[in-house]
């Protein structure tokens, strides 16, 4: 019943949403654009580095584009599900929360909602078209259950994202400055767009056991590639999602309990 009762929240702010950019096109197709326009510049960089070596490590241009365009799909289905990026300002500073837990619906998916960001998701359907062209560039075999794979892979990585970021927002509850935390967390999160062999082993642990934003893209991602598959870790990716995912969900809870109020 929850969740059946989550969902029809969803389809109702969904609706709203599209109501208000029926009246502002404009705005729509202005974020559409930046998000095509920030995606193309990552990816042209990749071009540039390419232009002046070979290989980086051992990867050629067309692996690292396919870990990129991987990186892009769970990325995008986060954007656009669960935009926290303004928690602190918004809910706690002007003290919407107060107006979230006077509501009978879980306190998260409220939050999560109120900001979904379809445009987003736009990223993922290109990253997806950047994957399939690097595939057809590298030459990889296509098998039937790869789809299934890649589903199970996304999920995992989007959990890993979601846990993360709820965590971090949830600092709020405990601090009245955190928005430092988010930036320097949004620049780690970045290295996820490359192969982790490249890193020394310093920031290969960090990526992979403290922040492990190398399950939102290189090992993932190699579970379709040849000469840098890793089958194990791809595997991790989905377990480290559900456990990222149940600390997110822990810290945001705690915090709700500590909360009292916009004067707290």
């Amino acid at each position: 019943m929850r969740i059946a009762f989550t969902l029809s929240l969803f389809r109702e702010y969904l609706a709203n949403y599209i109501k208000t950019k029926l009246t502002y096109r404009a705005d729509f197709w202005v974020e559409v654009l930046s998000d095509l326009m920030f995606s193309a510049m990552n990816l042209i960089f990749i071009f540039v580095v390419f232009t002046h070596t070979p290989s980086l490590g051992d990867w050629s241009e067309a692996e690292v584009v396919f870990v990129y365009g991987y990186f892009m799909i769970p990325y995008g289905i986060f954007s656009t599900f669960s935009n926290l990026w303004n928690f602190s300002e918004r809910y706690i500073t002007k003290g919407e929360m107060d107006r979230i837990l006077t509501r009978p619906a879980n306190s998260l998916a409220q939050v999560m909602l109120e900001n979904v960001d379809p445009p987003s998701l736009i990223g993922s359907f290109v990253g997806l078209g950047i994957m399939g062209v690097a595939w057809g560039r590298l030459g990889l075999p296509f098998h039937w259950y790869d789809p299934l794979v890649l589903i199970v892979m996304v999920l995992g990585s989007v959990l890993i994202y979601l846990g993360l970021y709820t965590a971090l927002a949830a600092i709020s509850f405990y601090s009245d400055a955190p928005t430092g935390i988010g930036p320097l967390i949004y620049n780690i999160q970045n290295y996820g767009r490359y192969p982790i062999q490249i890193y020394n082993k310093g920031i290969r642990f960090l990526l992979t056991w403290l922040l492990p934003f190398a399950f939102v893209g290189v090992y993932p991602a190699s579970f379709f590639l040849e000469r840098h598959a890793d089958r194990t870790m791809a595997w991790l990716t989905p377990v480290v999602g559900l456990i990222v995912g149940a600390i997110g969900l822990i810290v945001w809870n705690s915090g709700v309990k500590r909360y009292r109020g916009a004067g707290s």
